[in-house]
């Protein structure tokens, strides 16, 4: 072959690795960083997650109007004021842990979705980003601090928020960002009846804590009601503490007076996926559901296909 039939070849070549060279490779999303809900009452929300979950009240490095209550280094509920004219919205965002804030906005802008021009820098030293997922929901993307450390709190109910829950209409638009874009991955679906979908798990692309997509409310398969209530927002819209045991996990807060006065279930159950758990929900309704690391009996619906977060 001549020389000069090989340069198109050569040229093409070299435009293809510097393509593959300015794509960004997507940073690790790592778990759940924190569920962000607003409180109508302050007093009433910081002795439930204080008291009762027996979380850790710290300064919230986003946002001077706001609280954190810390199970972990990384894991968090953010309690925010209430705005005005929420109607029965409660939950202001559902955020991930990322080992490069920085990182996974590039990657994002690179495949063209819509994010800020720069990321934010806490004072605690993390950094963070927000955008909007297929259906408008707020996704925040945080790099925690590299000095983050367990903070002082022994009575904690549970020390992993193994998932979090959010109302979706669409799975498969939803898909297009969670999944096709991010790289989470499927763990369970199920439904309150055989062949109805209701839940789809999504595990984070580099490790095993889950979003889980809360597709209906009320009745399997009725959909979303246009008067969906206050409470049924808040048992979609929702986050789990990982159990060994629930059964224990119940039996330490109902001994301790730690179910007084705070709406609950009463009572453990068994899933649908096959593990122990229990509901309770913070003064605005934000449910707040204990749950088994491992199942204990077969999960209705599908298998797992992926491992079970732990302790």
């Amino acid at each position: 072959m001549h020389l000069k039939s090989l340069v198109p070849a050569f040229l093409i070549a070299l435009s293809v690795a510097a393509a593959a060279q300015t794509t960004p490779v997507r940073p690790k999303i790592t778990g759940i960083s924190h569920l962000a809900v607003y409180t109508s009452d302050a007093a009433k929300t910081d002795h439930f997650y204080t008291a009762d979950v027996g979380a850790a009240k710290q300064a919230d490095p986003e946002n001077p109007k706001g609280v954190r209550y810390a199970l972990s280094a990384t894991q968090f509920v953010e309690v925010l004021p209430l705005p005005p004219n929420s109607g029965i919205n409660r939950m202001d965002h559902a955020a991930y842990n990322t080992e490069s804030a920085e990182g996974l906005r590039k990657y994002l802008a690179a495949k063209g979705w819509k994010t800020p021009a720069a990321v934010t820098k806490g004072k605690d030293g993390s950094r963070w980003f927000e955008v909007l997922d297929p259906e408008g929901n707020t996704v925040q993307f945080v790099q925690p601090p590299a000095s983050a450390k367990a903070p002082d709190d022994p009575n904690a109910i549970g020390h992993h928020i193994i998932h979090v829950g959010i109302l979706v209409h669409d799975r498969a638009k939803e898909d297009t960002f969670y999944k096709d874009l991010l790289g989470f991955r499927p763990y369970w679906y199920g439904g309150m009846q055989e062949g109805k979908l209701d839940w789809v798990s999504q595990q984070v692309p580099d490790a095993h804590d889950w979003l889980e997509y809360m597709l209906t409310s009320g009745p399997s398969g009725s959909g979303i009601p246009a008067t969906m209530s206050q409470h049924q927002l808040g048992v979609l819209d929702h986050l789990s503490i990982g159990e060994k045991s629930v059964d224990v996990a119940y039996k330490t807060l109902k001994d301790g007076g730690r179910l007084e006065g705070v709406v609950n279930d009463g009572h453990t159950q068994m899933g649908k996926d096959g593990k122990g758990q229990f509901n309770m929900y913070d003064p605005d309704g934000i449910r707040l559901e204990l749950m088994n690391f491992k199942a204990t009996e077969k999960p209705c619906c599908s298998a797992f296909t992926a491992e079970d977060p732990a302790e």
